[in-house]
């Protein structure tokens, strides 16, 4: 195998369960990832992100239905966190047209046993999904967004714009999480770290939270691979000045820009 990451260690911020097939990834090109969530996802109500702990029901519950016509799924956590809330009683969630944004949120949902109506063929955000014919014409539909608590305001603002009466169901929420530090501070103080995967500006800004002011300038020096363009500008305004986006989200876009990034290309 063409290990083209070899010996390079790449920091991993994903969340802890959704980091492994990337992990696993660059270790097959012989690098090595530092796992260091910078997010956990946890229920409204003590849901989490962790195995073996009790779920109770979600604080925002799920709303009216009947009169539904679009249900938007924002994220693989809003499909798992949705069905958790509503004990996995998928019925409930099959009296609307189903939307997923990007790929990971409809194989969540079709795992699930319930059926996407709508998916972008190309991007992987709300601007992609607006974009879809379907959701042109939307004046007076009822329309739900399942979603973490807080975020981007882009979506509902536009589809609102159109017509629409939106609604949020909120079935978790993003918290820095609380880990040791020290082991990662010491390798970017002793420049071991190649280069970092930011999949969310929430999780680069927690990465600057956590890690401390006093390392800031070290940080801004290391190489980042994100998945979109926005971020980039983001990272951009903060001061990194290495920053590749990657084609899509997936695992295998992140790492063929990782190979890239840290190879010169």
């Amino acid at each position: 195998m063409n290990q083209t990451l070899k010996g390079r260690q790449l920091l991993v911020t994903r969340p802890a369960r959704q980091a492994d097939k990337l992990c696993q990834l660059i270790a097959e090109q012989g690098g090595v990832a530092v796992r260091f969530p910078t997010i956990a996802i946890v229920g409204l109500e003590g849901f989490s992100d962790k195995p073996n702990i009790n779920n109770t029901a979600a604080t925002n519950p799920l709303p009216q239905l009947s009169n539904c016509q679009w249900l938007i799924f924002i994220s693989a956590n809003a499909v798992n966190f949705a069905l958790k809330a509503i004990d996995g009683k998928i019925a409930q969630l099959k009296e609307a047209k189903i939307a997923a944004i990007g790929q990971a949120t409809a194989k969540e949902l079709g795992f699930s046993g319930l059926q996407v109506d709508l998916l972008p063929q190309t991007g992987f955000d709300s601007e992609a999904i607006l974009a879809m014919p379907e959701l042109q014409t939307v004046n007076g539909q009822d329309i739900l967004i399942v979603r973490g608590q807080g975020g981007r305001e882009e979506l509902a603002n536009v589809l609102r714009s159109r017509g629409a009466n939106v609604n949020y169901w909120e079935v978790y929420k993003r918290v820095i999480p609380q880990l040791d530090c020290s082991k990662v501070i010491e390798l970017l103080l002793n420049n071991q770290l190649d280069l970092i995967i930011i999949t969310s500006f929430e999780a680069l800004q927690n990465l600057i939270v956590m890690l401390g002011a006093n390392h800031n300038k070290k940080l801004l020096n290391i190489p980042l691979v994100v998945v979109s363009s926005r971020i980039s500008r983001l990272a951009a305004e903060l001061g990194f000045t290495r920053i590749a986006v990657a084609n899509s989200p997936s695992d295998q876009a992140i790492i063929e820009s990782a190979i890239a990034l840290v190879n010169g290309e």
